[in-house]
């Protein structure tokens, strides 16, 4: 194989490997801003804007299709080592991302039925968890693009943060239920939409966990805190 022909054949490879990163870091940035949208739409008790994000998640849908589609393109081409974890990291990231999108599109579904109810304090303490979980998604999603896997592991580390503030809240509408029961429904779909949050920061802990794997390889991940008890408060 000739110099120039072998350089040409890198260079696609190459073209290929970029556009996966792009279409991936695409993605979640969708994911991320339909979490914003859907806290949004809470806020603002607005049902047909809650309808515009469930339909949105289609199109995070369709993306990991054509991720998928691309990384068996990547695959055929006999990788190395290096590619092939990039090529894994990627598909795992994406599936993780499409999660991201099911569960904003979850809250935006739960916002329609909540706003039959009149408002509740307690959207103030979601509003505060989805925070966290956007800017986990958010700076995990640049760590895989940087490589950086020191802000990937300071992602992982923080999601005692956000399993803080998940059972915190979880132990507020606990009680607020209690001490009200004309309260019980409109509390328990803000439960279902709290833990939704608390599982996209699960997410967000896996995508930089695949960071790790795709700079360090199969080298041991450091222990990390998890801090959500609501199994002892009696949550499912």
């Amino acid at each position: 194989m000739s110099t120039q022909m072998h350089d040409h054949i890198v260079k696609s490879y190459d073209d290929e490997q970029r556009r996966l990163l792009d279409e991936t870091l695409r993605m979640g940035e969708m994911a991320a801003s339909q979490l914003e949208a859907a806290l949004d739409v809470v806020q603002r008790r607005d049902d047909k804007a809650a309808e515009r994000i469930i339909a949105n998640d289609e199109a995070i849908d369709a993306l990991e299709q054509e991720i998928s589609h691309d990384v068996m393109k990547l695959a055929l081409r006999g990788p190395m080592a290096r590619d092939l974890r990039e090529i894994l990291a990627a598909i795992r990231i994406a599936s993780d991302i499409e999660r991201v999108g099911d569960y904003a599109a979850n809250v935006a579904k739960r916002s329609t039925a909540l706003n039959l109810s009149p408002p509740l304090p307690h959207v103030a303490g979601l509003h505060a968890l989805g925070t966290l979980a956007v800017k986990q998604l958010r700076d995990v999603l640049t760590a895989y693009r940087d490589n950086d896997i020191e802000l990937a592991q300071s992602v992982r580390a923080r999601d005692a943060e956000v399993d803080t503030a998940y059972t915190g809240l979880f132990r507020e509408l606990l009680t607020y239920m209690m001490e009200d029961a004309r309260s019980i429904t409109a509390c328990t779909h803000l439960l279902f939409m709290a833990k939704n949050i608390e599982r996209i920061g699960d997410h967000a802990t896996n995508i930089a966990e695949n960071v790790w794997f795709l700079v360090k390889g199969e080298e041991q991940l450091p222990p990390r805190e998890k801090r959500d008890d609501t199994n002892t408060t009696g949550a499912v």
